[in-house]
Order: structure tokens, then sequence, then C-alpha cells
């Protein structure tokens, strides 16, 4: 599909205006969701966490707190970008579903849709050394489910992470649970976190 000139600034403009571009308004779009209360966290982010979600075709989508994705848009993998000053890492990015298998009955809740370490801060772009504990799962809302609040989270990595055992490739991705696997490394509270909505294709 042909742009004209400015049809593509104004499409651009669109999409920078799509990123989380205040702490205060990310914090506040996690309380309105009930989301440190569901997961059982502390939010009082200092930096802002993007996650941008790769399109076959068209510039990727980049999330702010709260958005409405369609399914078959989060097929990922997503990269992750930090504002703030945070320093150069190690960083820890969890991704969880809290609504599984759907937000009146989270039975499965919550799913670990991603988990990694070693992220290192380059510019603002995190880049992770070793490959992640949990790869990126797509969301699968099941059909009739209201959408989920699909959570991305970052942490300062601590040394507890890089040695503990409580979770790897192998392990179950359900009855997963954030706030625990935290307080058991020591990653203490996300320091940035963003969330998207997906609702059955």
């Amino acid at each position: 599909m042909y742009l004209s000139p400015l049809a593509t600034i104004l499409a651009l403009a669109l999409f920078a205006a799509g990123q989380d571009v205040s702490i205060a308004a990310v914090d506040k779009a996690f309380d309105a969701a009930d989301l440190p209360t569901d997961l059982d966290i502390v939010f009082k982010p200092t930096a802002l966490l993007e996650v941008s979600l790769p399109q076959t075709t068209g510039p990727p989508i980049t999330l702010h707190a709260g958005i409405q994705v369609p399914r078959n848009d989060t097929a990922g993998p997503p990269t992750f970008h930090v504002v703030g000053n945070v320093g150069g890492g190690p960083f820890v990015v969890a991704a969880v579903d809290p609504d599984a298998p759907t937000p009146q009955d989270p039975t499965s809740a919550q799913i670990r849709h991603f988990l990694g370490g070693n992220f290192f801060n380059h510019g603002g772009l995190l880049v992770n050394s070793t490959p992640a504990i949990s790869e990126f799962r797509q969301p699968t809302p099941p059909a009739g489910s209201d959408a989920h609040r699909y959570t991305f989270l970052l942490f300062k990595q601590s040394p507890e992470f890089a040695t503990q055992t409580l979770v790897n490739a192998n392990t179950s991705v359900s009855l997963f649970n954030i706030s625990q696997f935290a307080t058991a490394v020591d990653l203490g509270n996300p320091i940035a976190g963003t969330f998207m909505l997906v609702a059955p294709a």
C-alpha cells in the first residue's frame, strides 16, 4: 500500500505517540487495572519499559500501558527498551498473564509468557547475553474470554537470580507467581513495566 510522505509522517507520529512517555501515567494505568493487587507486587516505577512487537508488514507495535492489541499482532518475539537512569544492568524481564483461563476464573494464573535475565542496557536497548529461561509465548486467550492483561515487568537482576533453580525451560508455565519468584531470588520490586490487553482472535 502506497503512503504519501504526509501520511507516512502522520503514521510515524501516531506510532511514536503509542509508547509510554509518563511514569505517572503508567503507574496510574496499573492501579486502574488492579495489577499491583492481582500480581501482589509493589509497583512504583522509576523508569519506562518499552515493549515492541514486530509485525510482518508495517512498523512494530510499541505498547503503552493498557493498549488493546489484536491477538494476530502479538506473535513477537518482543524487543525491550528502557528509558530512565537505571544503569547498565543486568536486568530481568518477566511477562505474565494473571487472567488465565479467564479474568472471571483465573485458576491457571499466572501464565509465564517470558522470563529472561542478563539483559544489559545499550543506549536504551535491552540486550540479553544468555538464552531466556522461558522464551516468549504468544497470547492465546480462549474463545469467549474477556481480554487478558499481559504484563511486562523489569527488575534489577540480583546475584541470586543467576543461580536460581525454581524455574527452568521445562518448568510448567501455569500457576507461576511473579511476586513469590521475585522474593525468592531477591529481585525486589519492579523498576518499570507496561501491559497490553489481548482478547481472543
